[in-house]
């Protein structure tokens, strides 16, 4: 099949790859002609201009958009200089659901067709395959079908759920048309949403054995009920086999605590880039509860030193009404 790829960074680019290893072909833009370099000499046709992608394009063109939320309009407005009925634009980046309503409703006046893909995969994408989250309209999905099977893991990613065996659909393959325009981006924000939380949840119970040999805070009979020195290392290892809790982030986890331990390398501020705010505000506009998923959120934002303040202001009202000095604190007399 025929298809553009407008950015090529470290998704864009592996995609690209894993669509020519699949034979089709592509052609590729990017702002950084290194990185089109990089493709064209795995055999994709880089172009330098928008122009030029879609006039080397057979109709009806493909343009798959892989770059960040924010210059998505900017794209698409030159883009569609170039385009004619018929054409298709996909949007796999990580753009609103909201916004690909609005675009879509811009486009079809003009016959041109748009998809949002919500695509998860990560930098390890090219061998492991992308799962792919789609919205848009039928016949548009039918089109590019070709190019999911080729980017998606494949039925052989994971076993099939008891009960399946015989009614297979695309989802076992890796990807699935979700419903009309924004769908899929809105079931990508949902996945992200998850992704923080269990991430957290890692996060807070390897540091909770990481810490268990220290003080207990326990009053009375609890009071030094415990201190262990436990092996994060290994138990990281024991948890990816039989338990109830292996994912693919466990494996992460056990592959960075075994290069170091102490995770002196990261600093342990963490960045949202947007989706995380997105299905909290979905949640409380249709009222359903996610504890979980927004309690993840806020703890990115208290990564980054968002809560000094507070936590300062915590302390100071805690001294005011009961005396409590913190151990260290030049109130308390000590050094």
């Amino acid at each position: 099949m025929h298809v553009a790829m407008v950015g090529a960074g470290r998704m864009g680019g592996d995609m690209v790859r894993r669509l020519l290893h699949d034979g089709h072909h592509c052609v590729v833009y990017d702002r950084d002609t290194a990185a089109t370099a990089g493709l064209q000499r795995d055999g994709a046709h880089a172009v330098a201009s928008l122009a030029e992608l879609a006039a080397v394009l057979s109709a009806p063109r493909v343009v798959w958009m892989m770059v960040p939320a924010a210059a998505v309009d900017a794209v698409l407005t030159e883009l569609t200089l170039h385009l004619s009925a018929g054409d298709i634009v996909v949007d796999g980046g990580n753009s609103h659901y909201r916004d690909d309503l609005r675009r879509a409703r811009t486009l079809a006046p003009r016959g041109i067709r748009y998809v949002d893909v919500g695509t998860s995969g990560g930098v390890a994408g090219l061998h492991r395959g992308y799962c792919l989250m789609i919205g848009g309209e039928a016949d548009a999905v039918r089109h590019l079908e070709p190019l999911f099977l080729s980017l998606a893991p494949g039925a052989d990613a994971a076993s099939a759920t008891p009960g399946r065996e015989h009614d297979a659909g695309t989802a076992e393959q890796g990807y699935l048309h979700c419903g009309p325009h924004g769908a899929g981006h809105f079931v990508k924000m949902v996945h992200n949403g998850i992704e923080y939380g269990l991430m957290q949840a890692y996060a807070e119970g390897f540091n909770l054995l990481r810490l268990a040999d220290g003080d207990c805070d326990a009053e009375g009979e609890d009071a030094g009920a415990g201190s262990y020195r436990f092996d994060v290392v290994e138990i990281a290892e024991l948890w990816r086999r039989g338990s109830v809790i292996p994912s693919w982030l466990l494996d992460l986890a056990a592959a960075a605590l075994l290069a170091d331990p102490t995770l002196v390398a990261y600093a342990g501020r963490v960045a949202d880039s947007g989706e995380g705010r997105w299905v909290v505000h979905a949640a409380v506009e249709r009222g359903v509860p996610v504890p979980v998923l927004s309690a993840a959120l806020f703890a990115r934002f208290g990564s980054r030193g968002r809560a000094a303040f507070g936590d300062q202001l915590l302390s100071a009202m805690r001294r005011g009404f009961g005396g409590h000095v913190e151990p260290g604190n030049r109130h308390d007399g000590t050094t």
